[in-house]
C-alpha cells in the first residue's frame, strides 16, 4: 500500500466511521468496544486490497458482493468517467446522453434477440422495473389478468419491499413484510438436496414450475424471474435439461421470462451473460454489479423489441412506461461500463474466466477429497461454491458458526472469501468464491490454499 493517508488521519477516519456510518449487513453492537473497529478498505490494486491498518488481502469475492469484475485500480475507467463528467455529468433519462447511447448499442451487440436498455442505478431497481412492466402489460393487454410473478426458492432479487416479495431466501425477507400480493414461489432445482427421486432431475425441477402455473391458473401468471446460477442462495448451477424445459413452459403458457443477471452478468460465468450457456431466449434481462465493476453506479433492464412495443400507443396517455430513475440519467455509469467492456474484450477475460474457473473447481474438488466436511462443490466460471456439511451421508448442514470460523481464518491469512449470509435458516453453509476475472493461477492457488488451511484448523 502506498501513502493513502497518515496514521493521524486514519485514526480520525475510524472515529468518524464508528460514530456516524451505518454499515450494510452489520451488527454494530460489537463496535461499541474501543478495541473493535470496522474494517475500512483504503486502497485496491488488481485482486488485492489494503485496510486502514496496512494489512494486505487477496479479495476472492470482488468487493465482498461479486462486483469488481475487472479488478481494482483501473485508471482507464477512472479517466473515462472523469472526461465524461466534466463535459456532461447528468441529464434525466427523459433525454439521452452520448455514453448512454453508445453503451446501449455495445451491450445489445452482446445479447442477440434483445433490443432496448432502460437505465437505473441498482440491481434491486432494475428488477423492480421489470415487475412494474409486467403489471402494466397486464392492465394494458390482458384486461388486468396475467399479473402474478413467479420466483424461485433460494433466489434473491433485491432489497426493496417489491423485490423482497420475490425473495426465495426466508432470512432476507424476514421482518420486512407484509408484502404485496401476486408473487408466488416455485421450487428450486438444486439436485444435491433432492426434492424428487427421479433420473432427469433438471426436467423434473422445471416441471414443478408448470405445476405452480396450473395451480395458480395460466391466465393469472404473467412472468417468472430466475437467476441463471443462484448466487446468495448457495452458488447453485442448474441440472442438465432444466433451462430448456423452463423455456418450453414459458412459451406454452405465454409467461414472460425474466433472467436476473445482477451477479452473473458481464463475464462472471465465462460468457457475457449466464443465460447464454443454456441457449434460452429471455424477454427481460437485468444486470448491475459487474456492468461497470463498481467504478460507477449503473444497472440495466434490457428487453426485446416485442416487449418494448407493448408500451407504444400514442392514443392512450397512460400507455408509456411511466417510470423514472433519477440516477439512471448519470453519464458516469455508461461511460465506465463502456471502458469496462473494452477491458474484458481486449484482455480476453471471458476466456481467462473459463480457464481459471476450471482451476478453482479442480482445486475445490481436491479439497473435497481431503476434507470430509465438504459435501458438494458447484460453480460456473469464476463463480464457485463449496457446501459444508456435518455428515456427507445425511447431508446435515454444517453449523453456521463453524462456517463463519473458516471464513474468519481465511481472512486472518489475508484472503477474503464469502459465505451464504442470513439467507436460509439452517442452510447458511456454503463458502462462496468470485475473484475478479483477471485472476491468475497463482491467485487461485493462494485462495484455495487458504481454505485448505482454514478447514484443517477448524475441523482438524
Amino acid at each position: 500500500m502506498d501513502g493513502y493517508t497518515n496514521a493521524n488521519d486514519i485514526s480520525a477516519v475510524i472515529a468518524a466511521d464508528k460514530a456516524h456510518v451505518w454499515h450494510h449487513l452489520s451488527q454494530h453492537k460489537g463496535y461499541e468496544s474501543p478495541d473493535v473497529d470496522p474494517r475500512i478498505i483504503v486502497e485496491g490494486k488488481g485482486l488485492r486490497v489494503w485496510d486502514a491498518r496496512g494489512k494486505e488481502y487477496i479479495d476472492a469475492v470482488s468487493g465482498a458482493v461479486w462486483t469488481v469484475n475487472v479488478g481494482y485500480g483501473r485508471t482507464s475507467i477512472a479517466d473515462a468517467v472523469r472526461d465524461t463528467l466534466v463535459k456532461m455529468n447528468y441529464f434525466a433519462g427523459v433525454g439521452g446522453s452520448v455514453p448512454a447511447a453508445l453503451f446501449a448499442e455495445r451491450l445489445i451487440s452482446k445479447m442477440p434477440g434483445m433490443s432496448r436498455v432502460y437505465y437505473s442505478n441498482s440491481g434491486s431497481e432494475a428488477n423492480e422495473k421489470v415487475y412494474k412492466m409486467v403489471r402494466q402489460i397486464s392492465h394494458k393487454h390482458h384486461g388486468g389478468k396475467k399479473w402474478k410473478i413467479l420466483y424461485r426458492e433460494r433466489d434473491y432479487h433485491g432489497t426493496t419491499i417489491g423485490t423482497l416479495a420475490t425473495s426465495g431466501q426466508a432470512e432476507r425477507a424476514a421482518q420486512y413484510g407484509p408484502y404485496p400480493d401476486g408473487f408466488v414461489m416455485v421450487p428450486h432445482c438444486l439436485e444435491y438436496r433432492k426434492q424428487w427421486d427421479v433420473e432427469n432431475y433438471g426436467e423434473r425441477a422445471a416441471d414443478a414450475i408448470e405445476e405452480v402455473i396450473l395451480r395458480e391458473g395460466p391466465d393469472t401468471v404473467g412472468a417468472i424471474v430466475l437467476e441463471p446460477v443462484t448466487a446468495g442462495g448457495g452458488v447453485i448451477t442448474p441440472p442438465e435439461g432444466y433451462w430448456q424445459r423452463v423455456q418450453e413452459i414459458c412459451k406454452k403458457y405465454n409467461v414472460l421470462l425474466h433472467i436476473d443477471e445482477v451477479v452473473c452478468g458481464l463475464g462472471r460465468t465465462g460468457t457475457w451473460f449466464g443465460y447464454q450457456h443454456y441457449g434460452i431466449k429471455p424477454d427481460f434481462v437485468t444486470m448491475a454489479k459487474g456492468v461497470a465493476s463498481g467504478y460507477a453506479a449503473i444497472s440495466c433492464t434490457v428487453t426485446t423489441e416485442e416487449v418494448f412495443s407493448l408500451f407504444k400507443d400514442a392514443g392512450d396517455t397512460m400507455s408509456y412506461f411511466r417510470d423514472i430513475s433519477t440516477f439512471g440519467g448519470c453519464t458516469a455509469g455508461p461511460a465506465a461500463a463502456l471502458e469496462n467492456m473494452r477491458i474484458i474484450e481486449d484482455e480476453d477475460l471471458l476466456n481467462n474466466t473459463l480457464k481459471m474457473g476450471a482451476r478453482v473447481m479442480d482445486n475445490l474438488n481436491a479439497l473435497m477429497d481431503k476434507h470430509k466436511v465438504i459435501g458438494d462443490v458447484r460453480g460456473k466460471g469464476l463463480f464457485c461454491g463449496a457446501e459444508l456439511v456435518a455428515d456427507r451421508v445425511t447431508k446435515e448442514p454444517m453449523d453456521e458458526k463453524k462456517v463463519m470460523a473458516v471464513v474468519a481464518d481465511c481472512n486472518a491469512q489475508g484472503v477474503i472469501i464469502g459465505m451464504t449470509n442470513r439467507s436460509l435458516p439452517g442452510l447458511n453453509n456454503t463458502l462462496c468464491l468470485s475473484p475478479a476475472l483477471i485472476a491468475t493461477a497463482d491467485d487461485i492457488d493462494q485462495i484455495t490454499g487458504a481454505i485448505d488451511k482454514a478447514l484443517t484448523k477448524v475441523f482438524g
